[in-house]
């Protein structure tokens, strides 16, 4: 049964009038549909707040008081401020009780997924949300996938979702909406220290050569000096 809320119509436009409405904990909103002139109107912040309470939440379907007509209704979009996040615009839109529609709809996981916890492994939700099409008396509150048997390779696409009596998933079928991923941080391997052997043979040609360069350094040093010649070398004049 669609919830009732009331609406004031007459509002004025423009963005300083929306301004002193908000601060009045008044909401702009318009009401539009199909075959209707949209109508331009204001709902109470704490009359909207009660009504979207239910588990239904933003898919609450509504009985919106228009002046002295009444719309089935359910809301198309919603206007945040960035930094409060309470709500600034509300679009409804006008509904049949019977038409199939195309909405939001919450994705809850549910279950201990053991064999994923005990590889390291955390079940990650792609998406917080799916769009399905049902008539307004069929729209689920949300849809719940059970993740306790998935394992380290284990994904749940679109297509695998359990849809109640009378709704449609839409969108693609393969797109993954839950997956798998892992949270171990792998070691880096150590890297193998040279053996004695090894160390040895390869600091042996800079020993010598540093060995060659001593003996050229103290032959040149005895020569400046004056030294004796080599054996069987002549004495310089």
């Amino acid at each position: 049964m669609p919830t009732a809320l009331k609406t004031q119509v007459g509002r004025a436009l423009g963005s300083a009038a929306a301004r002193r409405l908000l601060s009045q904990d008044q909401i702009p909103a318009v009401v539009y549909g199909r075959g209707m002139t949209p109508i331009a109107v204001t709902v109470d912040r704490k009359d909207l707040r009660v009504a979207l309470s239910g588990p239904a939440g933003l898919n609450t379907v509504l009985e919106l008081h228009v002046g002295n007509d009444k719309y089935p209704a359910i809301i198309k979009e919603v206007q945040r401020d960035p930094v409060k996040r309470n709500v600034r615009h509300v679009d409804f839109r006008q509904i049949s009780m019977t038409e199939t529609i195309t909405v939001h709809v919450p994705l809850h996981l549910k279950g201990t997924a053991k064999a994923v916890l005990a590889e390291g492994g955390l079940v990650d939700p792609v998406v917080n949300s799916i769009d399905v099409r049902a008539t307004a008396a069929n729209i689920p509150n949300e849809i719940v996938v059970d993740v306790t048997n998935m394992t380290m390779d284990s994904v749940v696409r679109l297509g695998d979702l359990p849809m109640p009596t009378g709704v449609t998933v839409v969108g693609d079928l393969e797109f993954v909406v839950v997956t798998v991923v892992t949270t171990k941080i792998e070691e880096a391997a150590p890297v193998a220290a040279p053996a004695e052997g090894e160390a040895a043979a390869e600091g042996a040609p800079a020993e010598g050569a540093a060995a060659e360069g001593a003996a050229a350094a103290e032959g040149d040093a005895a020569k400046a000096a004056g030294g004796k010649p080599a054996a069987g070398g002549k004495p310089s004049k």
